[in-house]
Order: C-alpha cells, then sequence, then structure tokens
C-alpha cells in the first residue's frame, strides 16, 4: 500500500478539526426562543437522552433553565446536563454542571447525585501510574466527600469501591517512584516513599512489596533493627507471601535472624518503628 500523499493527510485532518469544531459549537450554542410550557421542554430533553441524543438533550435542558429558571424542572436539568456531558465524556462540562448544581442548591435532594457525577468524571480520567497524579487526587477528593455528607446514599457503595482503586493508584505511584530511588542508590528517599505506602495506603494491594523493599533497604544502610522490625510486620501480617519468604531469605543470607512476630497485632506503622506501641 502507498504511503498517503501529505495533501490527502492534510484534507483528513482539517475533516477531523472541523467536526470537532461542530461538536463544540454545538454543545454552547442555543435554540432559537420558543416559549413552551416547562413539563414539554423537559420530557423532550429526556426523550433525547433516552435516545442518547445527548448534545440535544443538552440544548433543551438548557432551555429549561432559560426559560424557566426559577422551577423545580430547571433544578433538574442542571443534574441532568451534567449527566449528559459525562455520557458524552465530556467531562469539565459534567464537573461544572454539577459544581453549579451543588453551589445554587446544596441542600437539594440531587445533591448527592450531583456529588457523584462530579467524582466520576475525574475517577475517569484518571491515567497510569506512570503519569502525574494531580486528576486521581481529584478524584480522591471527590470521593471522600460522597462518603462524609452521604454515607447511606445509594452511592456511597460504588464511591468505596472507586477510593480504594484511587488509593491503590496511589499507592502504586509512590512505589514506582520508591523503586527507581533504590535502583538509583537514593536508599533514604526509597525509604520515605515506601513508608508513606505502608502509613498511608496500608489496605493496598502494594503494601506487602513496600514492607520487603524496606528490609531490602534498611539491611543496605546497615540498619538492622529496623530491617528486623519491618520483616516481623510483613511475617504477622502476611505470613504466606511470597514477599515475606524472600525477606526471610534476604535476612538469614544476611546472618539477621528472623522469627516471626507473635506479640498482639499492632498496625504496621507500629511495628515498623521501633519502639511503636
Amino acid at each position: 500500500m502507498k504511503p498517503a500523499k501529505p495533501i490527502a493527510i492534510a484534507l483528513i485532518a482539517a475533516t477531523v478539526g472541523l467536526t470537532a469544531c461542530q461538536s463544540r459549537a454545538k454543545r454552547h450554542e442555543e435554540l432559537a426562543y420558543v416559549e413552551r410550557p416547562v413539563e414539554q421542554l423537559y420530557n423532550q430533553a429526556a426523550e433525547k437522552l433516552d435516545k442518547r441524543s445527548y448534545a440535544d438533550a443538552i440544548l433543551l435542558f438548557n432551555e429549561v433553565e432559560r426559560q424557566h429558571p426559577y422551577s423545580e424542572w430547571a433544578r433538574r436539568s442542571m443534574v441532568m446536563t451534567a449527566y449528559a456531558n459525562y455520557k458524552q465524556h465530556n467531562y469539565d462540562e459534567a464537573i461544572s454542571a454539577a459544581q453549579r448544581y451543588i453551589s445554587l442548591h446544596p441542600g437539594g435532594s440531587e445533591a448527592a447525585y450531583a456529588y457523584y457525577l462530579v467524582a466520576i468524571s475525574q475517577f475517569e480520567q484518571i491515567v497510569d501510574v506512570g503519569r502525574d497524579q494531580g486528576t486521581t487526587e481529584q478524584a480522591k477528593t471527590a470521593l471522600q466527600d460522597i462518603l462524609r455528607r452521604f454515607p447511606d446514599s445509594e452511592y456511597s457503595r460504588d464511591a468505596q469501591i472507586k477510593l480504594d482503586m484511587v488509593n491503590d493508584q496511589l499507592a502504586g505511584k509512590e512505589m514506582t517512584i520508591g523503586r527507581w530511588y533504590l535502583r538509583s542508590n537514593q536508599t533514604l528517599a526509597a525509604i520515605n516513599r515506601f513508608r508513606t505506602v505502608v502509613e498511608t495506603y496500608d489496605r493496598t494491594s502494594h503494601t506487602e512489596e513496600a514492607l520487603y523493599r524496606l528490609v531490602e533497604a534498611y539491611l543496605s544502610l546497615g540498619m538492622r533493627p529496623q530491617a528486623t522490625e519491618a520483616a516481623a510486620a510483613l511475617g504477622y501480617n502476611y505470613p504466606d507471601s511470597d514477599w515475606y519468604r524472600m525477606a526471610y531469605t534476604l535476612m538469614t543470607s544476611e546472618g539477621v535472624p528472623l522469627e516471626q512476630a507473635s506479640a498482639p497485632k499492632r498496625t504496621l506503622l507500629q511495628k515498623i518503628i521501633p519502639g511503636g506501641k
């Protein structure tokens, strides 16, 4: 197959750019003002939403607000506009619409759902651990808002599941940086990262490895008591873990005796810090 000619590529790019511009323009345009009953407008918008004609639904929901700004339907339309934008993956617009509802109607009946739309719009923009985690932090804050403000709502369970996933992502980022520091012989910096995982993200899937990496790092610095504490915590909390078996092998190869902790269970942080109670 012959490579596309430059002019053809330029035409394709121009077409794609024009389509994107038209799509953005449609999202922000307004319908010609024709006064209609609020129920009629809202029902038309809902029908468009059901048919997945999200851009048209947004126009009609906006028209509800424009023509009947003080009605209950206008309040609902704010949230539905946020939802329609979310379905189109227009996350910034979804967040903006939901936050506008929250600022105007913080005690409204749709407030919990508005907070949820903000959270899931942030959550679905999370990138891999190799990238900046600013959006992940924003998603964490938004999910915590739901759990704090609406603990008994229908959205709280999903928010907790997503929050656990967010914490795992943030712990993964700490581990990635910590491993790099360890490979670069910046051992103290690595220890700080691994301790953050153990102290802040102790319920994530990265805790076992973080404890093992602490054993590695402390031994490399000749800090045997701290390495023993980390290994004991690993053995106590994850006795069947491959990471514990590796830690045991590493400790014994260094001539450091290791016995699995048998004292009453304490937090991982308390076990790691010498003298912790």
